[in-house]
């Protein structure tokens, strides 16, 4: 004889219903993988416990991509249902809505990438926080190098003008030196000449 249909309802022992949500919720986050490794599905899953740990799942690094996808599809559907049904207030309140909640998401994960609440992220968040601040950290040191890269090649330019400048001048102080040279010899013959012809005009 099969097992009858079970009534679900709320647990009313206190452990009881810890232990079955724990059992339940580690079923759930390996459903959500399998149907995203399997059928290659893009998985978001949220799940707050009763005093308010959050646990999740993302097939993407960041799930914020994907909540951002969700709440771009579900805000166009709304859209085209709600238009002709509720007034503009509550449009708006709808919109303040997710626009609060996705505020509270960027701080969350800002709070995250400081190094502060991890104590609620499972092994895989904190290996997702991981690999964003490697990949940012890697886009950091690359930026890095390309801007002293470009400062040390701008020193190179300045120098090889400075460089070009100053063979100028010296050039400039040649010339101006052989002129001085040549006006001085001219002015000595002069005056050689006149203290050889002195005596003879005498």
């Amino acid at each position: 004889m099969g097992r009858g249909r079970v009534q679900l309802k709320r647990i009313e022992n206190k452990i009881n219903r810890q232990v079955t949500f724990s059992k339940r919720r580690s079923g759930l986050l390996k459903k959500a993988n399998e149907i995203s490794v399997l059928c290659d599905a893009e998985v978001a899953l949220i799940v707050f416990s009763t005093k308010g740990k959050l646990f999740e799942y993302s097939s993407d690094p960041c799930m914020e991509r994907i909540l951002e996808r969700y709440e771009r599809y579900s805000y166009a559907e709304k859209q085209l249902i709600s238009n002709d049904q509720q007034p503009p207030n509550e449009n708006w309140i709808l919109e303040h809505a997710k626009l609060k909640a996705r505020v509270e998401v960027l701080h969350r994960n800002q709070r995250n990438f400081m190094g502060e609440g991890l104590d609620t992220l499972s092994l895989k968040e904190l290996q997702n926080l991981e690999h964003q601040l490697e990949s940012a950290l890697k886009h950091i040191r690359s930026r890095k190098n390309q801007v002293m890269y470009e400062s040390i090649s701008e020193l190179q330019k300045k120098d090889k003008a400075l460089q070009e400048q100053n063979n100028v001048l010296a050039k400039k102080v040649m010339i101006m030196l052989y002129s001085f040279s040549l006006k001085f010899h001219y002015y000595c013959c002069l005056d050689f000449k006149e203290l050889v012809m002195c005596p003879l005009s005498l």
